[in-house]
């Protein structure tokens, strides 16, 4: 259970309209942690903006490999309440399960370009703590992307740089249809939605 309770979206209608309804219209739930985060209106709003300016359709980087970046970044980092979000992203943005599933496996995967490699690997090492990009990293992906696609890749890690703590450290309940596809998914890869999931999945729950 959520560590600190979400608001329901009736209790805060003016946030629903702009906010919430738009989220559940392109992903197919409202997240849990922004219901929180409307606690206080404000974070939520500045949220939202640095959301759609970080994911930008008219940026240099393809959005459904921003998607993966922030799988994999969350993934490093040991959030597994991002990670599911960030499979149904991915699914949402055109990548197939196949490629889903065999994200944590990209430097082997065939299904990998050596450009998306260059920035999976620097997402990983950018979101582990310690950080470990190396100049090595930095060159690899300099070789596929120029310095303003660079940018884009590392506020994508450093946007869920605070998703992970946010929803690591508040033991976000996953809600059932991101579950859901992660379980479908990557839960044969080595997810475990662990502490985020949801109470009508808990071991002996009625479905």
């Amino acid at each position: 259970m959520t560590r600190i309770r979400p608001l329901r979206r009736e209790d805060v209608p003016e946030l629903d309209e702009k906010y919430f309804k738009p989220y559940e219209a392109s992903r197919g739930y409202v997240p849990n942690s922004n219901l929180v985060m409307a606690r206080k209106p404000k974070i939520l709003e500045a949220f939202r903006n640095l959301n759609r300016a970080i994911f930008d359709p008219d940026g240099k980087v393809p959005l459904d490999l921003l998607a993966m970046v922030g799988n994999v970044a969350s993934r490093s980092a040991g959030c597994m309440y991002c990670v599911a979000h960030t499979a149904n992203n991915s699914r949402k943005s055109g990548v197939g399960d196949d490629k889903i599933a065999a994200l944590w496996e990209y430097e082997t995967s065939p299904l990998f370009s050596e450009a998306e490699r260059a920035a999976l690997r620097f997402a990983q090492a950018a979101a582990a703590v310690p950080n470990t990009v190396t100049d090595e990293d930095v060159e690899l992906l300099r070789a596929h992307f120029d310095e303003d696609a660079m940018t884009e890749i590392l506020a994508v890690v450093c946007w869920y740089g605070f998703l992970n703590r946010w929803n690591d450290s508040l033991a976000t309940e996953l809600e059932p249809a991101a579950f859901e596809y992660a379980d479908a998914t990557i839960a044969r890869k080595g997810w475990d939605a662990g502490k985020h999931r949801p109470k009508a999945k808990k071991a002996g729950a009625a479905e």
